[in-house]
């Protein structure tokens, strides 16, 4: 007897996004039926200054699959905890719903649905200029030197993995380190990692927040986080 297919829960982060997320969540929709499996989108609003929040709770009247939280702040980090404490799913993705297209997304949950007990995660092949190329580049160099990963894209999205991989579930960053954390993490339990290569580029809509200080800030907080032996041991725990 064949048992039931997963629930697949889909956290999305929604920070001024009020001009595209409702055309960009019915485009989920859509390319998920491609999907063998029930899903659930979690829309999470994240301290937006336009009218995101009211966009996204109309579409959780319209459409069943969709579920809405609310963060008073901000944080690309708190939203995706905020996100993870908030699903019921079997397989947990988190992922940047600026940039993520509808295919990607798609991909990369059907990696998860086929294999099983896994970590599937994008690797971003492109980026928009050379700047945001070199910096990636080095952020990512620093990243595999400190924390020994294999990984060439730490911050690339969708992120997916099994509710089994429990520690995952447990992330404390609330700022853009979130990822890092969740790929040492993945390297400190020995939680098998697929990456996906993904070549899209352009974004929906809204402007990124990544700059010259946020970049710094990454690179500081990647070396911060390493030099606090302590975080991975009560991680680890």
């Amino acid at each position: 007897m064949s048992s039931s297919p997963p629930l697949i829960s889909i956290v999305l982060p929604v920070h001024n996004q009020a001009d595209h997320i409702e055309r960009l969540v019915r485009d989920y929709v859509s390319e998920l039926q491609k999907v063998p499996a029930p899903y659930e989108l979690l829309l999470v609003e994240n301290a937006s200054r336009d009218e995101s929040l009211a966009v996204c709770r109309r579409l959780e009247t319209e459409l069943p699959c969709v579920r809405v939280v609310s963060s008073e702040k901000g944080g690309w980090g708190r939203a995706v905890r905020l996100g993870l404490a908030s699903v019921e799913g079997d397989v947990i993705c988190y992922t940047n719903s600026a940039r993520t297209s509808p295919e990607d997304l798609v991909i990369c949950l059907l990696y998860a649905v086929a294999y099983g007990g896994i970590v599937v995660k994008a690797n971003r092949k492109i980026r928009e200029n050379w700047r945001r190329r070199l910096g990636s580049l080095l952020f990512n160099i620093e990243c595999r030197t400190l924390f020994d990963l294999s990984n060439w894209d730490v911050n690339g999205t969708p992120k997916v993995f099994p509710r089994s991989f429990d520690k995952l579930l447990q992330l404390q960053r609330v700022d853009d380190l979130i990822d890092t954390e969740f790929c040492v993490l993945c390297r400190k339990h020995d939680y098998p990692m697929i990456e996906v290569p993904i070549f899209s580029t352009r974004r929906h809509g809204g402007r990124s927040t990544t700059g010259y200080g946020s970049a710094l800030r990454l690179y500081w907080g990647a070396a911060a986080l390493w030099r606090k032996g302590d975080w991975l041991a009560r991680q680890s725990a």
